[in-house]
This record gives structure tokens, sequence and C-alpha cells, in this order.
């Protein structure tokens, strides 16, 4: 793989489609890969996600993180991937991979397995009745499953990176790290992240940045950081490689 803008996927976690393109123009050619989630959906996030892929060349992340019982998923899998689009969400559970693979089936479109969302701690799993053991151990652990069952790649924050990416099932396959900032930058709800370069250099080949740049005074020269700060770490990466 080479360094290219494609890597800084920037997350329009924004209110409406509207704001989500005067972002993405106000950005311009500094990204090229967009994510469009749950926030949006109910304020025009597909026809955002159709209007910057077809119109604006960009390409796009869905993060919906589906999951149901496997003919729902199926069969949304399936119209969502009538859309064209880059990155599909699923949660990591086996039966949901792989009805989204049989519904993403003759598209070009990737299933993205969800392992532990980069906002949870062992204290929200106890919470949620999750079995004992460390967050990290459980990602893996989901990761490897997610992969036996088919997926494209994981979703997983930068701390398990390099971890997932020393799998065997890992080999050709994407890992997408949201939970990533800028050093100095404020952790928001995050709480297992890293920077851009150290996201990179432990294996991922996606990361997703949201309010670094849009709540920056210039979203563009944010995105320009962050992508030089990438192919810094991309470079080194090769140099060691």
């Amino acid at each position: 793989m080479t360094a290219d803008t494609d890597r800084l996927i920037v997350a329009l976690d924004v209110p409406d489609a509207l704001s989500g393109l005067k972002l993405a123009e106000q950005i311009g050619d500094a990204a090229s890969f967009y994510k469009i989630g749950l926030g949006m959906l109910t304020g025009g996030g597909l026809a955002l996600a159709n209007e910057l892929k077809q119109e604006h060349g960009k390409r796009i992340f869905l993060d919906m993180k589906l999951f149901d019982i496997g003919a729902t998923v199926e069969a949304a899998v399936r119209g969502i991937a009538q859309f064209d689009l880059d990155f599909l969400t699923v949660h990591g559970d086996p039966h949901v991979v792989r009805a989204a693979k049989e519904g993403a089936a003759g598209s070009g479109m990737k299933i993205l397995a969800v392992t532990i969302l980069t906002s949870l701690d062992r204290g929200d799993l106890d919470e949620s009745l999750i079995l004992p053991g460390t967050p990290r151990d459980i990602v893996i652990e989901r990761a490897g499953r997610a992969f036996e069952a088919g997926s494209d790649g994981i979703i997983c924050s930068p701390q398990e990176a390099a971890a997932i990416r020393d799998l065997p099932e890992a080999d050709g396959r994407l890992i997408v790290t949201p939970g990533v900032r800028p050093s100095g930058a404020s952790l928001g709800d995050q709480k297992r992240v890293a920077t851009p370069a150290v996201a990179i250099k432990d294996g991922a080949d996606h990361i997703v940045v949201g309010r670094p740049v849009w709540r920056a005074d210039d979203p563009r020269a944010a995105a320009l950081a962050i992508q030089h700060e990438i192919a810094n770490a991309w470079q080194s990466n090769e140099s060691f490689g």
C-alpha cells in the first residue's frame, strides 16, 4: 500500500446533510474519504453519501453498526449495496457478519465488523454483562471470529490495532481505527485513543477523525495537518518494514 489521502476518514458528525456538504466543501482536496453515521441518518445522510460519492468523487464509509437477525441484516445490506458505497459497519457477531457478506455479494462494498466501541471501558462492559477480560483481549477475540466469518475488515481502537494486525486471519484484511486524536486534542467521549502516527505505525489502514477536524477554526488546515502526520508515519513504516 502507498500513502495517500484515503487513509484519513473524516467523520461528518454534524446534524444534517447541508452542514456535512458545507464541511466537505471547506475541507476540499485535503480529504477524500468521509464517514456518515447514524446521527445524520434522519438528516439526509444517505442523500449526502450519494452526492459526495457521485458528484464529488469521494469515498464513503457508512457507519450504521447494523445488528439484527440474519435475514434482516442481509436485506438491509443488500439495499445499501445498491448505492455503490465503500465501507459499511455491522456488529462483529459472526451471524451478523455472515449475513452482511451475503447482502453485499456482487458489490464492491466492504463489510467492517465492530469489535467493542472505542467509547467503552471495562466498567461499561460490566454494566452490559459482557464476559470477563480486558477490553483488549475481548476485541482481539471478536476480531478473529469476525475474520473467520468473512469480514473484510475490523473496527477497533488504535490500542488494539497492532495485536489484531498480528493475527494470521488479518492477512489482507482492513483495520480501521476511530478514537484517533492529534496530539493535544480533547479526548471527548473516547477512552481508548492514540495519535494518528501511532495508529498507522501499529497497523491501521485508515484512521477516523471527527471533532478535531470539524470543530477546528480551519477544518481544511486541520485535515492537512493530520494527512502530514499520516504520511510521515507511513514513510517510517516503509523504511523499517
